[in-house]
């Protein structure tokens, strides 16, 4: 019974987090209807999205105690085996994010009118802070020992993030017009553009 209580929240949120999340980033969609406050309802959504991906965290590794019998596929006998590679994942990916979030500044939890594009890391790719946060996830599925968790992870993160982006970076066009499209000409999502040399 616990086992599915625990399954439930953990979907429960994913969807929640992904919804409020997608909701957070679209401040001048927002600001069309609801004017100046957007701004602010933008920070509390982030924040209500941050509690839920506080829960999917906890109900991860819940799962170390209470997985679903059916599909608790063992990574390897040994849990340490599982530990090690969520580690190799964490450790570049807390970097990145790490970064993302201080060149980013308040922007991280407060949208603002005032923000300019930022630099740092986002001068070479556009969502640092994605590309570190979500694949920590798949670290925690990983350390949990889940084979189920990691192809669970892999696919939320496959199909979510890039709709996320579509949204978030819709809103920057917006926001930020020519300037965000000749940005996004010049950087990568992810990774940073290969510039070929001009002779």
């Amino acid at each position: 019974m616990i086992e599915w209580i625990n399954f439930s929240l953990l979907l429960m949120s994913l969807f929640l987090f992904s919804y409020f999340y997608t909701l957070s980033v679209q401040p001048i969609k927002r600001e069309k209807r609801k004017g100046e406050r957007a701004w602010k309802e933008c920070m509390k959504l982030r924040i209500i999205a941050s509690v839920f991906e506080f829960i999917i965290v906890i109900t991860l590794i819940f799962w170390i105690w209470f997985p679903l019998p059916l599909i608790n596929w063992k990574i390897h006998p040994n849990y340490v085996f599982g530990f090690i590679i969520g580690v190799v994942i964490s450790i570049p990916c807390l970097t990145i994010l790490l970064k993302g979030v201080r060149d980013a500044g308040s922007e991280t939890l407060q949208p603002s009118k005032d923000t300019e594009i930022y630099g740092g890391i986002y001068n070479y790719i556009r969502h640092p802070q994605s590309l570190g946060e979500f694949p920590l996830l798949l670290a925690i599925a990983f350390m949990v020992n889940s084979w189920f968790l990691v192809l669970l992870m892999v696919i939320y993160i496959i199909v979510y993030v890039p709709i996320m982006i579509y949204y978030e970076e819709e809103d920057l066009i917006r926001r930020f017009g020519e300037k965000y499209q000749e940005y996004q000409k010049r950087t990568g999502v992810f990774f940073p553009k290969i510039r070929k040399k001009i002779k």
